[in-house]
């Protein structure tokens, strides 16, 4: 409910608007907003020309909104749509005007992008901002995609490119929690090497591909949908492997690699640790270090792809959603800081924050793990055994669903009744 207030103090302070403006990287066009007593509403069906929607009465009073394979169900006078076993309530119930059907604004701005594919809102400007569109949906099916970037503010729009043809088409959703999983590196990108010292040699871009495999496989087993930013030993630049998490209307993205010691320390060999960060600046030197070395990648990248250096944080520090995020990615932090504890044989070096371009553009909880220090001999070792990678990615994902659960807690007891 408190999502669903904000998105009616955010409307109603443009005083009644006329029309919503939908939009993607191709075209905009405006739809009309039918005034009424209880808020703004409108009909489905004027979105048809940017989105693949259709209306279907089922019977009586019951309707079906089918949205790019997404079946919304709701029935006039009852303010609650229902999506699959989902219930979500709306600020106005569904009502009949001249015999067709208006819903209220707020399922389009509230619900529509975490249950339908290819759709965001951009709370700033109050715009529904789409991935694909109708003429690119077919193609987004299977051949390619044609999908926008999201439209968040001048700052990330200045960041945006319209070939997002490059990435992956934009799976289905299945009314179940997605998890994104990164393998940190890759391609001519290996990241770190060691250990340090001797001994069998690692690369940073295969011990993350291995366990991000791992973790996809332990959290699907456990009933949720896993999409991976990358299979295979390639490279992908770093703002596009939020915008791989954005397309896929992620619940969180979880990002994996492998840290190394700084040589001008005074036993570099000896480091080791694990810590897991979420997207922040950057308070310790410690945290500072990390962050260039991971940032590092963008050199492997063409000039387009990188996000400004000059501005890395200030931009996405200032959205109102990724700030909405912040805490949740530190609770997120925590519980797999907690989780590896029990079974990574090195020490905890903590929950940190720092401004890691992967995070940057995944607006949802986000965080990086660093399994162990691949310069020390024994995490070395320990993070390159197939039988404790299995480990490792189990802790993970078992942090993962309790972080999920715990949320879903906390959301479904603030909708139950007045807060204390």
């Amino acid at each position: 409910m408190i999502g669903v207030l904000l998105v009616a103090m955010q409307l109603g302070a443009a005083a009644a608007p006329r029309s919503l403006v939908v939009r993607d990287f191709q075209q905009r066009m405006r739809v009309p907003i039918v005034a009424s007593a209880d808020g703004p509403m409108l009909r489905p069906e004027s979105l048809a020309e940017m989105m693949d929607i259709q209306v279907r009465r089922d019977s009586g009073s019951s309707y079906t909104l089918a949205v790019w394979g997404t079946e919304l169900h709701l029935e006039v006078g009852v303010p609650v749509v229902r999506i699959g076993a989902d219930v979500r309530p709306l600020a106005v119930a569904p009502r009949l005007q001249n015999g067709r059907l208006l819903v209220p604004l707020q399922l389009v701005s509230d619900v529509f992008p975490g249950v339908v594919p290819n759709a965001r809102w951009d709370a700033d400007s109050a715009q529904l901002v789409l991935f694909t569109s109708v003429g690119s949906a077919n193609r987004s099916r299977g051949v390619r995609s044609d999908g926008a970037v999201p439209v968040r503010n001048v700052a990330s729009t200045a960041r945006s490119r319209a070939d997002d043809a490059r990435l992956p088409p934009v799976p289905p959703k299945h009314y179940k929690r997605t998890i994104i999983v990164d393998a940190g590196h890759g391609g001519v990108d290996n990241g770190m090497t060691g250990p340090i010292g001797g001994g069998p040699k690692i690369y940073e871009k295969n011990v993350t591909l291995a366990v991000a495999t791992k973790l996809g496989e332990a959290l699907a087993q456990r009933g949720v949908d896993v999409v991976y930013t990358r299979t295979t030993d390639t490279l992908i630049a770093l703002d596009d492997r939020g915008r791989i998490a954005n397309r896929a209307n992620g619940n969180l993205f979880i990002s994996i690699h492998v840290n190394a010691a700084n040589p001008t320390w005074k036993d570099p060999r000896g480091a080791r640790g694990f810590e897991t960060y979420f997207l922040s600046e950057a308070r310790t030197e410690d945290a500072r270090r990390v962050e260039e070395m991971e940032n590092s990648a963008v050199r492997f990248e063409q000039p387009n792809d990188q996000i400004d250096k000059d501005d890395p944080l200030s931009f996405i520090l200032s959205d109102m959603q990724q700030n909405e995020h912040l805490r949740e990615s530190s609770d997120l932090a925590e519980l797999i800081q907690r989780r590896l504890g029990r079974m990574l044989p090195g020490p905890s070096r903590g929950v940190k924050q720092a401004g890691f371009r992967v995070l940057v553009t995944a607006y949802m909880p986000a965080v990086l793990v660093e399994i162990g220090f691949g310069t020390n001999p024994a995490d070395a070792a320990f993070i390159s055994n197939p039988a404790k990678q299995t480990a490792i990615a189990g802790a993970i994902a078992d942090a993962a669903m309790q972080y999920l659960e715990h949320y879903e807690n906390r959301v479904k007891a603030a909708g139950t009744g007045p807060s204390r």
